[in-house]
């Protein structure tokens, strides 16, 4: 049994504190506590996301974007009824001023010389311009004796002046132009070549306008069989018809003016035809004309401004049917469904 004595075991202690595996083993104790005070501290961990309250609704996803539509294309298509036709300038500045421009335009007789200046590029402002310093009586060339009061080469030349010279399939909108054929009694839509000559067979009213003479066929006032060309319109493309409505309704006995009391015939006639065909327009704009015949050339500001009046009442419904014919783009930008 060994027994250390006080002295003898504090002089061990201080030989093994100062001998060399002391201060190896002091040297490892210290280099432990110096690594322990640089070592950042553990992060504590996040706390779980509280529930929702008792009766509360989680947050909801993000909605998806809504996809991009197309409006439906938009076709004009303008009727007859002479100098009431300076309406239709009225609805065309409307329409452009409301961002609202059609993409395509169909015209007979009267409406065909507004579709065709309209369709070279001419906008509302220009067209009723042009309205204001029209001289009718430039377009009178006398056809005696003939099968017609008028040539109509004077009307023609008119529309080419005008149009540039381009033919209708150049025009910078795509144009429709009605006539009605003598022999077959059918219509004819010209979607190529003069201009001039159709605006001329167009509006040759019998009677007052000589026939007029396209290839081996000779043509007439396209108001005898479409007085509002909305079918046509539909068949350039159409998915949505603007039909423009001018025909004067029937007041009474005309004056004895011969060309009056055939214009009224026309009106008429024109009346029953259209009860069917603007059937099949989505919107069918009448401007207000009354006490404007159809040969008051005079009346040409009043009858713009009533163009412009009726179309400004038909806005709200016009937007409506924008709205709700658009159509979803397909992936390629293409509205989904749409004929090719």
């Amino acid at each position: 049994m060994f027994v250390y004595s006080h002295g003898t075991y504090e002089s061990s202690v201080r030989a093994a504190r100062h001998g060399p595996w002391g201060r190896a083993a002091a040297l490892c104790a210290a280099l432990c506590l110096a690594a322990c005070a640089t070592r950042a501290p553990a992060p504590a961990p996040l706390p779980a996301p509280a529930p929702p309250p008792a009766g509360t609704a989680a947050p909801a996803a993000p909605a998806a974007p809504a996809p991009a539509l197309r409006p439906p294309r938009v076709g004009l298509a303008l009727g007859g009824g002479a100098a009431r036709g300076f309406a239709h300038v009225g609805v065309i500045q409307v329409l452009e001023e409301n961002g609202l421009a059609p993409a395509l335009v169909a015209g007979t007789s009267a409406g065909s010389l507004v579709a065709t200046l309209y369709a070279s590029g001419l906008d509302g402002r220009r067209l009723a311009g042009l309205a204001e310093t029209m001289d009718e009586s430039s377009f009178t060339d006398w056809a005696y004796p003939g099968r017609g009061l008028l040539r109509g080469e004077q009307l023609a030349r008119y529309v080419r002046e005008h149009t540039g010279g381009r033919p209708i399939e150049q025009m910078r909108l795509p144009l429709g132009i009605v006539a009605t054929d003598l022999d077959s009694g059918q219509p004819m839509l010209f979607r190529r070549g003069d201009p001039g000559v159709a605006v001329r067979a167009s509006s040759a009213v019998p009677a007052v306008f000589q026939p007029v003479r396209i290839g081996d066929r000779e043509y007439v006032d396209g108001g005898l069989v479409s007085p509002v060309p909305v079918r046509f319109a539909r068949q350039m493309g159409a998915e949505l018809v603007i039909a423009v409505d001018i025909s004067a309704v029937p007041d009474g006995m005309p004056t004895g003016d011969p060309v009056r009391l055939l214009l009224q015939t026309f009106a008429i006639m024109g009346r029953s035809i259209n009860q069917f065909e603007l059937r099949d327009a989505e919107l069918v704009v009448r401007p207000r004309l009354p006490g404007i015949s159809g040969t008051n050339f005079a009346a040409r500001r009043q009858a713009i401004q009533a163009g412009r009046d009726a179309m400004t009442a038909q806005l709200p419904a016009l937007k409506a049917l924008l709205s709700a014919r658009a159509r979803p783009l397909g992936p390629a930008g293409s509205a989904e469904g749409a004929p090719h």
